[in-house]
């Protein structure tokens, strides 16, 4: 056996060679889900009879099959985040109810209480999300021990490349392994990752050398003879070839494949809050999870309240003009965290910050400071979920700075959100940290959901109590 074959032959073992059937398993889990709760729920409430409750099993479970089947691409992905494997665990509840429901109604079975039914979907909706993220959670676990995981490389090194490396590589719980990086010609200067050469020199013989499963073509698609050429690459090499096209970085909606005629175009999705029903659903969620944390605000108030008066001479709260929804002032509310001063209306604070008093240094790095902000949800002028909202000059400046920067403004601002979960908290001493926020902000925009919005609170909970190296 030649040392490539060997290579590869040690690669696929050393990454586990039952990693097509992780999907098939975690499926299986979906049925074990399923069944535990249909027998629990009937033993619970001595419901239906032994000969009813056999064939509503088989039923529910002939049900599940298309569900499972129409799961598999979802079981897939590897780059997914928590909230849409969510959202498409209770899609796949609903289509189950809908064949099962039209089951029963061919078979004509009608003395099952509606109360089972109920019970059991209510348990599902609870059971089937939970089920998927444990799985998820236990796979990615798995990934980040060396296994499991998909060797790819990386065709140009532009920015459309650094883009999609920073998706790659944000969770090893992706199970992404990159080899490195080929292009047209050798690159003056390389800082991405490692360069292997140049596509048509040394692409084919890597390619025959070591197991790389995905190839990513970053490059535009105009050189139509060099992306067939990597298409063969891909298909004589059992690859899997995905074009990544180059667009702007403030672009972050996602988009539909659509043809006209044989022309490929991409539609972009419209923005989920543009919908009426989800501005009703993110308002209720925002007006009922501030008149909770201000009911039990007392709780902290109080001895926050007291410990600011004695740090130093001032109000307890801190109130600022900055930019809201559409580009309106509003005024928010915070604990003062500072000394009484001429520039807190100018200057961001830093880390070490002489303006800063012990108990408003605590206050920041614990996100304490920010719960008076409640008020300014339960008001109207801001969401538990957003763009954080900016000090009136700094829009001023980085609106003509940064191109879609106003874009931030088309939702309610938050008391946090997408960007500061993702590493873009705190002060913006460089305008490509502003920029980063910015096309986090985008992104959240673009992708909003429930899901997400939940997901982003307990991620800044869970940042709070851990503490975060850029609150100050």
């Amino acid at each position: 056996m030649s040392e490539p074959s060997q290579k590869i032959k040690h690669e696929i073992k050393s990454k586990g060679k039952y990693g097509p059937w992780v999907p098939y398993v975690f499926m299986a889990a979906d049925f074990i889900v399923l069944n535990v709760l249909l027998i629990t729920v009937n033993f619970l409430n001595h419901l239906l009879s032994p000969e009813i409750f056999k064939t509503i099993l088989v039923l529910a479970n002939a049900a599940y099959l298309p569900v499972a089947r129409y799961s598999l691409p979802a079981r897939r992905l590897r780059a997914v985040h928590m909230e849409r494997l969510v959202a498409q665990s209770f899609k796949l509840v609903v289509i189950h109810a809908m064949i099962f429901f039209a089951l029963i109604t061919f078979m004509d079975i009608d003395d099952v209480s509606w109360k089972f039914y109920t019970e059991f979907y209510i348990g599902l909706l609870i059971a089937m999300p939970a089920s998927w993220i444990v799985c998820r959670l236990i796979i990615k676990s798995i990934r980040r021990r060396g296994r499991n995981y998909v060797n790819i490389v990386i065709v140009g090194q532009g920015e459309t490349a650094r883009r999609l490396i920073q998706e790659l590589q944000q969770d090893p719980g992706f199970g992404y392994r990159i080899h490195g990086f080929f292009d047209i010609e050798a690159p003056h200067h390389f800082s991405l990752g490692r360069y292997l050469g140049t596509i048509k020199d040394d692409l084919p013989q890597y390619l025959k050398k070591n197991h790389v499963e995905e190839i990513y073509y970053t490059l535009p698609g105009e050189d139509e003879d060099l992306m067939k050429t990597v298409v063969r690459l891909a298909d004589s090499n059992m690859a899997s070839f995905y074009y990544v096209p180059s667009l702007s970085r403030s672009i972050a909606r996602s988009f539909n494949l659509q043809h006209v005629g044989a022309v490929p175009v991409l539609a972009a999705h419209s923005n989920p809050l543009d919908n009426h029903i989800n501005r009703l659903v993110k308002r209720t969620f925002d007006v009922t999870f501030s008149s909770i944390a201000l009911i039990l605000s007392p709780i902290v108030f109080i001895p926050v309240a007291i410990a600011i008066k004695c740090s130093s001479p001032g109000p307890i709260f801190f109130k600022q003009r900055r930019t809201g929804y559409l580009g309106n002032e509003f005024t928010c509310w915070k604990f003062r965290t500072m000394k009484v001063n001429d520039d807190a209306d100018r200057t961001q604070a830093t880390e070490n910050d002489p303006r800063k008093t012990r108990v408003g240094d605590f206050l920041r790095r614990s996100s304490i400071d920010e719960l008076p902000q409640f008020y300014n949800v339960l008001k109207g002028d801001m969401s538990v979920v957003g763009p954080r909202p900016h000090m009136v000059k700094h829009t001023a400046d980085y609106s003509r700075l940064i191109d879609k920067y106003m874009l931030r403004h088309v939702i309610k601002p938050g008391i946090t959100g997408w960007a500061q979960v993702r590493g873009y908290r705190g002060a913006t001493n460089e305008l490509w940290q502003m920029e980063g926020r910015v096309e986090k902000d985008v992104w959240y925009i673009e992708n909003w959901s429930l899901g997400l919005d939940i997901k982003i609170i307990i991620r800044t909970i869970t940042n709070a109590i851990a503490g975060e190296e850029n609150a100050y």
